[in-house]
């Protein structure tokens, strides 16, 4: 009798601990299924206040700004104070500080893992989206590692490598394709046909992109362009490109199917940064409602539990709206030169110079500079809790790594 009631507490003690671990597991520390991180150079405050502003008034408010946690980002270079795009994105990428040009590599030149090395290995799906250049370095550090991020070609060669992508989606099919193609490379590799020979689907319009089939087991690639993509201004009923909402939309809808253990998705919207090098102050504004709008989508078809990241780069040029709009300002309206002959929008370096009437930049420069400058991370679901004060642009890495 008194080994049976033993036995009897041993097992009563063992189904409570089950229990507890269970709860614990699937109510306490359960991993999101989905995880974004949606990337931008110039994602600041002051980019934020004024495309709310031009999208509609004071009153408005952005799909981001219902995201509950939020922190200011360090994001120094291993040698300069101020990163470049290949130093930024690697930080996010790998959680390492690089030196400027550098891919996903530490100075001794061994490859750094990166977020979607780690994702694949736990067995989820991963996609990559852009509206730039998918071999620049804003989308390549995901992928690919390299001392010199201006050789595109070398990245792009790459991107059939370890961490092979279920989705990628985006710009730039000229790093992909031979000089006899049109292309930019000088080895005569057609990577696209090569993607396709290793039983990749390739889509090269929006119309293709929509009929894909999602049930597909292949994986999926979408160049749209030679370049980087159109700007969301450029692009009309009936385009050949699609808007980075289609994207991202598009990406989920297949890594949903592909990931039974879940999926990791990166989104670099990078135009808004090739507006700012123009002095382009209203297609920043209008990049950065683009943006804010995928968003928007990627929590709608995600769902509530996914772990959404908007995170910023690093400034670009240095945007300011100045002076004493209307609460009601918005579009047009807000922007351009007021009756006394002062602009509304200013640089402080680029193109402009300080002749111009409307965006001056304070220094003439053939390119605006990138800006000394905190950037924003603001969050939502399950991990973006750590999102608060101030932070290491490498804490994001650290971030992903321990939802997956």
């Amino acid at each position: 009798m008194k080994l049976r009631n033993q036995l009897l507490a041993v097992f009563c003690l063992l189904v409570f601990a089950a229990g507890g671990w269970l709860y614990v597991r699937e109510w306490v520390v359960q991993k999101p299924f989905a995880i974004i991180l949606f990337v931008s150079d110039g994602l600041t405050s002051r980019h934020l206040t004024a495309a709310r502003l031009y999208e509609n008034g004071a009153a408005h408010r952005l799909a981001v700004e219902s995201f509950p946690h939020l922190a200011l980002l360090r994001n120094p270079a291993r040698d300069y104070a101020v990163p470049d795009d290949a130093a930024a994105a690697t930080a996010l990428a790998t959680g390492t500080t690089v030196a400027h040009r550098t891919l996903s590599q530490d100075p001794a030149g061994r490859q750094l893992k990166t977020i979607l090395d780690l994702a694949r290995r736990q067995g989820r799906a991963i996609g990559l989206v852009s509206t730039g250049n998918l071999a620049a370095p804003g989308a390549a550090a995901f992928y690919a590692h390299s001392p010199d991020s201006r050789d595109r070609a070398a990245s792009a060669a790459q991107l059939p490598g370890p961490a092979t992508l279920d989705v990628i989606l985006g710009g730039g099919a000229g790093d992909f394709l031979p000089e006899a193609k049109g292309g930019r490379r000088q080895d005569g590799r057609d990577l696209l046909a090569e993607l396709q020979a290793a039983g990749w689907d390739l889509v090269r319009t929006k119309a293709e992109l929509a009929n894909a089939p999602t049930y597909r087991t292949a994986s999926l690639a979408g160049f749209f362009s030679h370049e980087s993509l159109a700007f969301n201004d450029q692009i009309e009923s009936g385009s050949q490109q699609p808007a980075l909402t289609d994207m991202v939309r598009r990406a989920i809808e297949f890594l949903q199917i592909r990931g039974s253990k879940g999926y990791v998705l990166i989104v670099d919207a990078s135009l808004a940064s090739t507006a700012a090098e123009r002095n382009e102050g209203e297609r920043v504004l209008t990049e950065t409602i683009a943006l804010d709008r995928a968003i928007k989508v990627a929590t709608e078809y995600a769902g509530a539990k996914a772990l959404v990241l908007a995170v910023g780069k690093h400034g670009t040029g240095g945007l300011s709206l100045n002076g004493y709009p209307l609460v009601t300002d918005h579009g047009v309206g807000l922007i351009g030169v007021n009756a006394s002959g002062q602009p509304a929008l200013t640089w402080a370096t680029g193109p402009n110079g300080p002749a111009a009437r409307s965006e001056p930049a304070a220094f003439l420069a053939p390119s605006a500079l990138n800006t000394a400058e905190d950037v924003l991370a603001i969050g939502r679901g399950n991990g973006a809790e750590k999102l608060h004060g101030f932070l290491s642009n490498t804490e994001i890495f650290h971030i992903l790594r321990e939802a997956l």
